[in-house]
């Protein structure tokens, strides 16, 4: 959704995959999971969805809610290690996702994915009070759309081997659900206080 603060795009590769690494992209893709978390989550919380870092993103985004409760800022130097922690989270599942070839960097590096977020100079205290009840309609119709991103991956996955592409549809929707899904948890982090568009877009 155009002017919407928290953006993820994927430069387009639905052309001659690499098969290889496509087959063991679920074995490949474990130690950059373990840190950054998997797709098909809005990974929240210590959990094996969120990854080692994730974690940590988690308990800064639990102190910055009683910072903004009580001063209405989002403190900056919490506020970069979870941007931090969702950049490389979107590498990572631009990767996982096969909707790219090349392995992510370990941290910040150049990598075909774009994710972008704003830092908010105030923070507005009545939402962010109440995120977790907020988010709730988001978490349930982005759980409905991972379902069926989880079926076209896998469908994805079967073309990239047999004839070394993506379908364009496909890709275009996998891209769109990553987007959401990083959308969704940066709102549970805190980081804007826009609510997510219901948009793969």
């Amino acid at each position: 959704m155009a002017g919407y603060p928290v953006s993820f795009d994927v430069q387009p590769q639905t052309a001659e995959r690499n098969r290889l690494t496509t087959a063991f992209r679920l074995i490949l893709a474990i130690p950059q999971v373990l840190i950054a978390g998997s797709p098909g989550s809005v990974g929240l919380g210590a959990n094996s969805s969120t990854g080692v870092f994730g974690a940590v993103a988690s308990v800064c985004a639990f102190l910055a809610w009683f910072a903004i409760l009580f001063t209405g800022k989002y403190p900056r130097g919490l506020w970069d290690l979870v941007k931090t922690f969702m950049g490389w989270r979107a590498n990572v599942l631009a990767y996982a996702a096969l909707l790219r070839d090349e392995y992510p960097p370990f941290g910040a590096g150049p990598y075909p994915v774009t994710f972008e977020v704003d830092y908010p100079e105030q923070s507005n205290r009545w939402s962010v009070a109440f995120r977790l009840i907020l988010a709730i309609p988001q978490i349930i119709v982005l759980a409905l759309v991972l379902l069926a991103w989880l079926v076209t991956v896998v469908i994805a996955w079967f073309a990239i081997l047999f004839t070394g592409r993506y379908p364009e549809g496909l890709y275009g929707f996998g891209v769109g659900a990553q987007r959401w899904t990083l959308r969704v948890q940066a709102y549970l982090f805190l980081m804007r206080d826009e609510y997510p568009p219901f948009s793969l877009e």
